[in-house]
């Protein structure tokens, strides 16, 4: 099996890595690794949630160093609030073993504090570009000297128009650097980019594993109108961490309240809470001291947890990209986990074609809140392949 060793890391970075848990490279890590601690500009196709932030961190953290004016050496870009703080939340600590200061700068926070931060010296920096931008503009930061670039997320950085301001930062930076870029996809908006900003970069592809219907259970649950919330708290009731996917921010909220109303531990994610309230819900959930979060599909692009055992669709998908989408939730890291589906006779007819894009044909089941299968789903989707199998 290979080692971080064995790739290059130093001692006391995999020494680090060995107090944190993590003994054995991902994937991503294991191709990546080495090229860029070598000082190669590399590009990385590899999907969220496969090992890519220590593929880029390790090496960040072996070559970055203090700059004798205080002036930051390395930037990570990353394209929302969440992913900047996830990237930060293994930087910071890794950094700090070698003595290097790190902060995380993201729209929705006080500018001026990381002005100040900035001004006292800080050598790896974690931005999403907006506000990036608005620190060079107002002479904060200074990013010539950088020598070391990532460029995270990048295919969802052409989703979200990003790019432009991407490129922009890219073109402030003096020559000499290296770039590592790392996307789900590599060709379009992105390898434009690559083109452009990288030299001679190596490329390594992991072969992801797509989310298929096959890897969850499924249910598929007719309910009334005045009882949809009940069911929902009796499923959150029996299951260990549930993440509840509403169509709109109203939705959430409204939803949210009727839980908590019910007695239910939740919290909601969604673009009109403030950051803090979003950062406050999503640590809470990650640890275990939350059993439900409500979340919109766009705000969900930031959740990455895994031990999810179920996933509700409280408002059924629009498509069945979406639908996986958000399964996939409760299938990562190997495990396996319950995708349920809330519906209402009116939406009979959108969901039965959403099953048919799907490839699957099951039962709508009609339930109430007392039903008693509701606290313990893995053993309905048991009982219910079972009694498919014998039919």
């Amino acid at each position: 099996m290979t080692s971080f060793a064995d790739l290059g890391v130093a001692a006391d970075i995999a020494d680090f890595l060995a107090t944190q848990g993590i003994t054995a490279p991902f994937a991503i890590q294991t191709l990546t690794i080495e090229d860029a601690i070598a000082g190669r500009d590399v590009c990385g196709k590899a999907k969220t949630g496969s090992g890519k932030t220590l593929a880029f961190s390790i090496p960040i953290v072996e070559h970055t160093v203090r700059h004798e004016r205080g002036l930051p050496t390395a930037l990570m870009l990353t394209p929302t609030r969440e992913l900047a703080n996830q990237i930060y939340e293994v930087v910071e600590p890794m950094g700090k073993v070698r003595g290097l200061r790190s902060l995380a700068v993201y729209g929705g926070t006080n500018i001026d504090k990381q002005i100040e931060t900035i001004a006292n010296g800080v050598e790896i920096i974690v931005a999403t570009p907006g506000r990036l931008i608005d620190l060079i503009d107002r002479g904060a930061i200074d990013v010539a000297k950088i020598k070391r670039v990532v460029v995270d997320e990048a295919d969802r950085m052409a989703d979200m128009g990003f790019l432009p301001q991407v490129e922009w930062v890219l073109r402030h930076i003096e020559s000499g650097h290296q770039t590592m870029l790392f996307s789900a996809t590599l060709d379009g908006a992105v390898d434009t980019v690559i083109q452009r900003h990288l030299s001679d970069p190596v490329r390594h592809e992991v072969e992801e594993h797509e989310i298929t219907v096959d890897e969850m259970g499924h249910l598929w649950l007719m309910v009334h109108h005045m009882d949809k919330v009940k069911v929902a708290a009796s499923i959150i009731g029996g299951a260990n961490r549930t993440i509840l996917f509403t169509r709109t921010k109203r939705m959430a909220d409204r939803l949210h309240d009727e839980l908590a109303s019910s007695g239910v531990d939740v919290a909601a994610i969604h673009g009109d809470l403030r950051q803090s309230q979003r950062e406050s819900a999503l640590s809470r959930f990650t640890k275990g001291n939350l059993r439900a979060l409500v979340a919109t599909d766009v705000a969900a692009r930031g959740i990455h947890v895994d031990d999810v055992d179920v996933v509700v669709h409280y408002d059924p998908p629009e498509d069945h990209k979406t639908y996986l989408h958000r399964s996939g939730r409760t299938a990562r890291a190997g495990e396996t986990g319950t995708a349920v589906t809330l519906m209402k006779w009116d939406e009979e007819i959108t969901v039965r074609q959403l099953q048919r894009r799907l490839g699957m044909n099951m039962p709508f089941l009609e339930v109430f809140s007392n039903d008693e299968r509701l606290t313990d789903l893995a053993a309905w989707v048991a009982d219910n392949s079972t009694a498919a199998a014998t039919v």
